[in-house]
């Protein structure tokens, strides 16, 4: 069911937000409180047509409330927008790890904890907390990314180990904020991390990227900050595989950030091979000299070449930057820090 213009501005007009394109009205509305058109984010998904395009994408308005329950959007469901009123008043959440037992008894493994798993292209989400609730039990992912040009924007991720999985494709995250503990940025994709804020609950490592070696980037960060619980300590990053390529510049870094910076997952021959640089780094974190020896410096040209469009462009020139963004809550951040997930969720 679409919703008329007026009650998009009427809604952004209660929430305190303003819409920046009023033609974008909902597509569909969810509360779990029965006042939209459906009570689970995952009806509404399933409810997406398979003719969405670029110019006739599915806006799905995620009312205020805590939705515990698992979400799967297909392959076949592009172009679908989720757009919450407030990071901080829209959670989806669950809490599957890896040792829970299967079907067949065995433990299900990593790949089979998400919360959410985003399978199809040009995937948006602005304003939600994407939260696996297990807590410090072992690998538990809050978000799996299959498909290619997603986009979040003042969102939050928040797990322990292994938070936000980037299997494949090309991803642009912005203004957002991702908590873990160990590895909570991993995986094979090329990311770009716009002015986010990365924080540690306890010693571990904020990456491990398992970038192929055909790819010219991993992870990006640019211009974001690295905060910690008191007395934390934490790498950089480790290469899960052995050309991992993860990027930092400018980025603010706390104390919490080790002096050496990065591990080589106790696999000497990984030296060689991956590809971990800084520039510009600031903050007590930031201590170029104390770094590993095999880290990859990079100087001015390079941080200047690795832009939004040259780290995500690829073949067809994707700059998430031009499409639609900030539907609802354009003046709301994700920064604020949520409890974390073992506080909320005791098992």
């Amino acid at each position: 069911m679409r919703a008329g213009t007026a009650a998009v501005v009427l809604l952004a007009i209660a929430q305190n937000t303003t819409p920046v394109d009023t033609r974008l009205a909902p597509s569909a509305v969810v509360a779990s409180d029965g006042t939209g058109d459906f009570t689970t984010i995952q009806a509404a998904i399933d409810a997406v047509p398979q003719d969405t395009r670029a110019d006739r994408r599915w806006i799905i308005l995620v009312r205020p409330g805590t939705y515990r329950e698992r979400v799967y959007i297909q392959r076949e469901k592009r172009f679908v927008h989720l757009v919450g009123v407030d990071p901080a008043r829209v959670t989806i959440t669950y809490d599957l790890d890896a040792s829970k037992p299967g079907p067949d008894g065995r433990p299900i493994g990593t790949f089979r904890t998400p919360t959410v798993v985003v399978d199809a292209d040009d995937f948006t989400a602005e304003n939600l907390t994407f939260e696996n609730a297990s807590g410090p039990v072992g690998q538990a992912v809050a978000v799996r990314l299959d498909g290619d040009r997603s986009t979040f924007r003042n969102c939050r991720f928040v797990g322990w180990q292994d938070t936000l999985l980037l299997n494949r494709g090309r991803h642009y995250f912005e203004r957002s904020l991702i908590a873990g503990h160990v590895d909570f940025v991993f995986g094979g994709a090329t990311a770009f991390f716009d002015r986010c804020r990365l924080h540690c609950w306890r010693n571990g490592y904020i990456t491990a990227a398992s970038t192929p070696i055909e790819s010219r980037y991993g992870f990006v960060f640019s211009n974001s900050r690295i905060t910690g619980e008191p007395g934390v300590l934490t790498y950089l990053g480790r290469p899960w595989r052995d050309f991992g390529a993860v990027t930092w510049i400018e980025t603010d870094m706390s104390d919490v950030v080790r002096r050496e910076g990065w591990h080589n997952w106790d696999r000497v021959e990984r030296e060689r091979t991956a590809r971990f640089s800084e520039y510009g780094s600031r903050g007590p974190g930031a201590n170029p000299s104390a770094r590993v020896p095999w880290a990859r410096p990079m100087d001015v040209a390079g941080a200047r070449a690795a832009t939004v469009r040259s780290v995500l462009g690829g073949a067809d020139g994707w700059d998430p930057r031009q499409g639609p963004s900030h539907i609802f809550g354009a003046n709301v951040v994700a920064d604020p820090l949520p409890a974390a997930p073992s506080a909320r969720s005791p098992r």
